[in-house]
């Protein structure tokens, strides 16, 4: 009986811990976690496929800022620059677009399709105003980077250390 308790025991705690780390993936990846919905084209056509490929997925983004600008990067592989929407509102940059890709391949006697597609939308909190009017982005080998001007006049957000000794 002693065995059976342990083996409980043993479900239990392994249990727990992937709870736990879940719980604590999900907390520092929040930001990065972009609901796919279902582009324009899927929902005319409808049916289960186009259900099962949606849902969530990373869009992984860097955000830095120096003296005179702030600077997105955002990995999305597999778009092209046609797809993406971009605008400020308020203190975020809005990065929205529909994913379509298709990757086919035959090894030995199996075919390979994968296939992801859906809308997104992520906004991202911009550390400092921006001119948006004077924005500019490229897109290239899968990574969407936008520049953002400050706005001039906008307070620089620096603390200075004093010398006490």
């Amino acid at each position: 009986m002693a065995t059976l308790q342990q083996f409980r025991e043993g479900v239990g705690e392994a249990w727990d811990n992937l709870v736990e780390g879940w719980q604590r993936l999900s907390r520092r990846a929040a930001g990065a976690l972009t609901r796919y919905k279902p582009g324009r084209k899927q929902k005319r056509r409808g049916g289960r496929l186009a259900e099962r490929n949606v849902g969530w997925g990373l869009l992984a983004t860097e955000v830095f800022d120096d003296d005179d600008r702030v600077v997105v990067q955002v990995e999305a592989p597999g778009m092209k620059r046609g797809d993406f929407d971009l605008r400020v509102v308020g203190n975020h940059l809005i990065v929205s677009g529909e994913k379509k890709l298709r990757n086919e391949r035959t090894e030995g006697r199996y075919r390979i399709s994968e296939c992801a597609y859906g809308r997104f939308e992520r906004a991202i909190p911009l550390p400092a105003e921006v001119d948006a009017e004077s924005a500019n982005a490229r897109y290239k080998k899968g990574v969407l980077r936008v520049e953002l001007p400050k706005r001039a006049g906008a307070p620089k957000p620096r603390i200075s250390v004093e010398d006490k000794s």
